[in-house]
């Protein structure tokens, strides 16, 4: 049998993550015929079908699974072995990964701006998704989430500054509202209440004193993205309840007035994380430099 290119095996697990020849070509930068060829001419070659393959749907044969589960960890073995070799390099190359939340990709994009100015020949391919993911089975190098959120099995490193929730609401709802003095009175607000990642609906905290509480606010309006609730906010359609980071430039603007204040206590930022092994790639070390670099500055 002709040997095949790690290319054609790179492509097999990015198939095997995704469960999609859409999502895998996306990822690898190639078209979605390129990659069926690809996994097509292998198959060929070694003789048995690797994935099952239908309209909807995309799923490992029993072949594919084994297949996937022994050459993972080669493939894996002899990136690490191409990461060291180039980490001799004088300056980083290749490609960082990097799954974040809408928001934590946006407060890291000056981060992101110096480090590319920083190293050239390096590239940033950064996921954004609400939800929590196992950065280590997706294939990313590594993560950007609210420390609270970092997983214990992964080395966190901190960067920008502390984090505060605010309640806002616009002048215009205020006009035909009593402001709420205590998180209590929410219950006779319209909010605009947010739907998480996991499909469940938040629970406003807040915290004043030692004090804590958690209010299920009610109102005619669930929204799962930042943006969308400002939209809404700015429009009247009731109370909501963001970062300072997404509101400042309204709050500077007075299209949202603040309300609660005292109740909303900081709480830790953004970290970077990644997982706790032995080798850390040449161009994720640069970034955590950068990032410790810019928080002595």
């Amino acid at each position: 049998m002709n040997t095949s290119g790690l290319g054609e095996l790179e492509a097999v697990l990015a198939v095997a993550r995704h469960r999609s020849f859409r999502a895998a070509a996306t990822e690898l930068g190639i078209s979605t015929s390129a990659l069926s060829h690809s996994i097509a001419a292998l198959e060929a070659r070694i003789g048995v079908r690797l994935f099952n393959r239908t309209t909807r749907s995309v799923s490992l044969s029993e072949a594919g699974s084994q297949f996937v589960d022994s050459i993972a960890p080669a493939l894996s073995a002899i990136r690490v072995a191409i990461e060291q070799a180039g980490s001799f390099r004088d300056t980083p190359s290749g490609t960082l990964r990097i799954n974040t939340s809408i928001g934590g990709a946006r407060q890291a994009m000056p981060l992101f701006m110096a480090f590319l100015q920083r190293y050239p020949e390096m590239k940033l391919d950064v996921v954004t998704e609400g939800r929590l993911i196992d950065i280590v089975v997706e294939g990313f190098d590594a993560g950007i989430r609210l420390a609270e959120t970092v997983p214990r099995d992964m080395i966190a490193v901190p960067f920008g500054r502390s984090q505060r929730f605010a309640v806002v609401a616009s002048p215009a709802y205020l006009a035909g509202h009593p402001a709420p003095r205590t998180p209590a009175d929410l219950a006779s607000h319209r909010c605009i209440r947010t739907r998480m990642a996991s499909g469940m609906i938040y629970h406003w905290e807040f915290e004043r004193h030692g004090e804590t509480m958690t209010v299920a606010v009610d109102g005619a309006l669930t929204l799962d993205e930042a943006g969308l609730m400002l939209d809404a906010a700015r429009s009247g359609a009731g109370i909501t309840y963001l970062t300072e980071w997404q509101v400042r430039d309204d709050l500077a603007a007075g299209t949202l007035v603040r309300m609660l204040e005292d109740w909303t206590p900081p709480f830790d930022g953004l970290c970077l994380y990644y997982p706790g092994r032995r080798h850390i790639p040449a161009g994720l070390r640069a970034l955590i430099e950068l990032i410790r670099e810019q928080a002595n500055a």
